[in-house]
C-alpha cells in the first residue's frame, strides 16, 4: 500500500538584508538603522507576501501550493505566478498556506482579494511558518538593491520624516 506524501510547503521567500524597525505601532524595513525606533530584527531576513481574505484584511495567507481546478499542484514561483495571473480564471482552485499567526490552512481562491494591498511579512529563518512582524513601509533613498516584488507591494519612502509626512 503506498504511502501519503507530505505536501510540500514552499511559500516563494526573499531574502535581504537590514534592519527592522518598530516606531508608533509600524514595523519599518531598512538597509541602515533609523532615528528613532526600537530595532526589532537585523542582518539577513526572508520575506514572504501575503494575500488577503476578501472582507477580512487582518487576515491574510501565505501560498505555499495551489490544487487547480485541473489537478495540477503547483509550488513556489510557479504557484506565486499562477495567482498572479491566472487566480481570477479558476475561482475554485485551492490554495494552501500560512495564515497570520503561521497556521496552516487551505482556501477556495475566491475567498481572496488580490485587488486588496498584500501583505508583507518578515521572518528571521526561512523555516519559520510564523512572521516574525507584517511590514508597513520601506524607508530607504535608493531601492535597487531591493527584490521588485517588494518594490510593488511596500509603499517606500527616502526617509524616515518623508515617511511620517505621509502617515
Amino acid at each position: 500500500m503506498k504511502r501519503k506524501s507530505e505536501v510540500q510547503r514552499q511559500p516563494i521567500a526573499e531574502r535581504v538584508s537590514g534592519i527592522v524597525t518598530e516606531l508608533d505601532g509600524h514595523a519599518l524595513l531598512s538597509p541602515a538603522q533609523l532615528s528613532a525606533g526600537n530595532v526589532i530584527a537585523r542582518g539577513e531576513l526572508i520575506l514572504r507576501y501575503g494575500i488577503t481574505f476578501m472582507g477580512k484584511p487582518h487576515l491574510s495567507i501565505v501560498p505555499y501550493l495551489v490544487v487547480a481546478d485541473y489537478g495540477e499542484l503547483l509550488h513556489g514561483e510557479e504557484a506565486w505566478d499562477f495567482l498572479m495571473t491566472s487566480a481570477h480564471l479558476y475561482p475554485r482552485a485551492d490554495v494552501c498556506g500560512f495564515l497570520n499567526d503561521g497556521r496552516d490552512e487551505m482556501v477556495a481562491l475566491k475567498q481572496l482579494d488580490f485587488d486588496y494591498p498584500f501583505d508583507v511579512f518578515v521572518y528571521r529563518e526561512i523555516q519559520d511558518d510564523r512572521p516574525l512582524t507584517a511590514l508597513s513601509a520601506l524607508i530607504a533613498d535608493a531601492a535597487p538593491s531591493y527584490p521588485d516584488r517588494l518594490l510593488q507591494r511596500l509603499p517606500r519612502f527616502d526617509s524616515l520624516s518623508a515617511w511620517r509626512m505621509n502617515e
